[in-house]
């Protein structure tokens, strides 16, 4: 259904100032595959994925990337703001798991989505974060339009045997807290490789196996 795209090459990270052409390519390989693509950022070359997802036919979940600079907020939330409003936002999201790494205080994430919904009253306005944060959060819901929610079984350490039971029951505590606002599951998956977290182990056959379930 739906993409997360990280643009970076070996080499670059967050900071990294990328180019449409770059943007471009990867974009092709994704969108005989997808009909929906994730970014994540604004700024710093991320605000051509919805131009060029836009021209390739692929719908745009489109973030702005909220963290404990202002200025950089600032440049996120009025990125957001213009690529909605020159028609390339299909659902805007205002921050990704702020609440989760307590970057910002929750007064201020609030303004940033009272905000982006003034400013954008045609388009969905989301917030992005782990599904159990909408339940210690109702305000959060209350204030947005669609509720965004991360679910990683893995990261929890649940077995790969259990994972599509547990995923199940996340999604059912996000409903919970949705207010019977729409929910989409922004992030999910099972690592190929890496360390394990209690009795989550990545490999190849379970990063497919989760995926099928």
């Amino acid at each position: 259904h739906g993409l997360c795209f990280s643009p970076y090459l070996d080499g670059q990270a967050p900071g990294t100032e990328l180019s449409e052409e770059q943007i471009r390519r990867r974009l092709k390989i994704m969108k005989p595959h997808t009909k929906w693509v994730r970014s994540f950022s604004c700024t710093e070359g991320n605000e051509f994925i919805p131009m060029i997802a836009r021209e390739y036919g692929i719908k745009t979940l489109v973030g702005a990337w909220l963290g404990n600079d202002p200025e950089v907020n600032e440049r996120e939330i009025e990125g957001l703001i213009k690529l909605s409003n020159e028609g390339f936002v299909d659902i805007a999201a205002v921050g990704n798991e702020v609440l989760y790494r307590n970057d910002l205080p929750k007064t201020e994430l609030l303004a940033y989505i009272k905000r982006v919904k003034h400013a954008l009253p045609n388009i969905p306005v989301g917030y992005v974060d782990a599904y159990y944060e909408f339940t210690l959060h109702p305000d959060i819901v209350a204030a947005t339009d669609v509720i965004l929610t991360n679910c990683y079984p893995f990261w929890e350490g649940c077995p790969i045997e259990y994972a599509q039971q547990h995923m199940q029951q996340m999604y059912a505590q996000a409903v919970g807290a949705s207010q019977g606002k729409p929910i989409i599951i922004t992030e999910t998956g099972w690592p190929n490789k890496g360390q394990n977290v209690k009795g989550s182990f990545p490999s190849e056959e379970a990063a497919m196996q989760y995926f099928i379930n």
